[in-house]
């Protein structure tokens, strides 16, 4: 078909086995099995890219940054290919009154046929006058563009639950687009999101016609239906019970858990240990940081302060049952937390005793 999304990446020099190699690695990223990624390959060599209106409100516009640095294969054979970005106000050529009006084409023209992405929390207070757009607050500018989107599709922990933007004592009335637009909202949170995620996203819903299954909060649960506890590399060294004390001591240089220096990953759901950043390099507990979790509603408050340990916690070392802490700790996760099998707990190894002749 003229004008199929791999066609696009063909007149841009993506190669045959580039597409492919795509293909596989975002396969993997959904959690489907080889077997699909003809059937994802063959929506792609077939579908028109779909037109998106990105929409920036209350942000720092660090999850448009995560995309423009987005791998597997780089951005400008993927993101920006495999979508019509027609309207973001960060990258776009036009701007003022020319800016609006390519908003406006879009939404009357389209209607129904685009992708609307929010990035960024939603001023509520004083009638939102803390944000205004093209001379339109960012409330009604939301709830306009969501009205026409086949999709819409929150990034970032600011757009999905609030973020930062949101957090005590919250001056300007900050909120999450699900609680201005009702319906079903997509939610990739994160600070930022990591775009494999996105990614994935689109792909699901050009290869299967719908998004991809979502756990309570609308996140999808390919990628935050697993504890990060659970899936981090440095989980041996916290059933051992050995633990960072001191940013630099010795159990830091060889890479123990975090957990006493603040880590929340017992609370926290996503796939950072698995996906990773910058070309699947590392993320931020691998890095020697600890987690922030930064997809979970209000960690702002909740999760703080990010360098104090987690209290009320059911043990430490090998006594801890890391899906008990989640059920503990994650807000609106309960049904995500019930999911994962209990984690059995590592017999106490016994001890021979010495008989005083120096057998045992």
């Amino acid at each position: 078909m003229a004008g199929s999304i791999y066609d696009h990446l063909l007149s841009n020099g993506v190669t045959r086995r580039s597409f492919l190699k795509f293909c596989s690695a975002t396969a993997a990223t959904l959690g489907l099995s080889s077997s699909m990624v003809p059937r994802i390959a063959e929506a792609l060599e077939k579908k028109e890219r779909p037109s998106v209106v990105w929409l920036h409100y209350s942000e720092c516009t660090g999850d448009s940054e995560s995309v423009l640095r987005a791998s597997k294969p780089s951005i400008a054979q993927v993101i920006l290919d495999i979508v019509s970005l027609e309207y973001h106000e960060t990258i776009m050529a036009p701007s003022g009154h020319a800016a609006e009006k390519s908003l406006h084409d879009i939404i009357t023209k389209k209607k129904g046929k685009y992708i609307a992405v929010y990035e960024g929390a939603v001023p509520t207070k004083d009638g939102g006058i803390y944000c205004f757009i093209g001379g339109h607050t960012a409330i009604d500018s939301c709830k306009q563009v969501a009205a026409g989107a086949m999709a819409n599709i929150a990034v970032g922990n600011c757009a999905c639950f609030g973020g930062i933007a949101a957090a005590s004592p919250n001056p300007t009335g900050c909120k999450g687009i699900q609680d201005i637009i009702g319906g079903t909202v997509l939610n990739i949170p994160g600070c930022p999101m990591n775009p494999e995620n996105f990614t994935a996203v689109i792909v699901h819903l050009l290869t299967f016609g719908s998004l991809p299954a979502l756990d309570s909060l609308g996140r999808p649960l390919f990628a935050f239906g697993k504890l990060i506890h659970n899936n981090c590399e440095r989980r041996p060294h916290f059933d051992q019970g050995q633990f960072v004390r001191q940013w630099g001591d010795m159990g830091h240089r060889l890479g123990w858990c975090l957990y006493e220096m603040g880590c929340k990953g017992p609370m926290a759901f996503q796939n950072c240990p698995t996906i990773r950043w910058n070309e699947g390099t590392s993320w931020p507990v691998q890095a020697g940081h600890p987690c922030i979790a930064c997809a979970t509603p209000n960690n702002w408050d909740d999760a703080y302060p990010f360098y104090k340990r987690l209290e009320g916690l059911p043990g430490v070392g090998w006594q801890a049952n890391a899906d008990k802490i989640g059920l503990g700790i994650a807000v609106g996760t309960a049904a995500a937390v019930a999911a994962h099998g209990a984690i059995r707990a590592a017999k106490q190894r016994k001890v021979p005793k010495d008989d005083g002749e120096g057998h045992e």
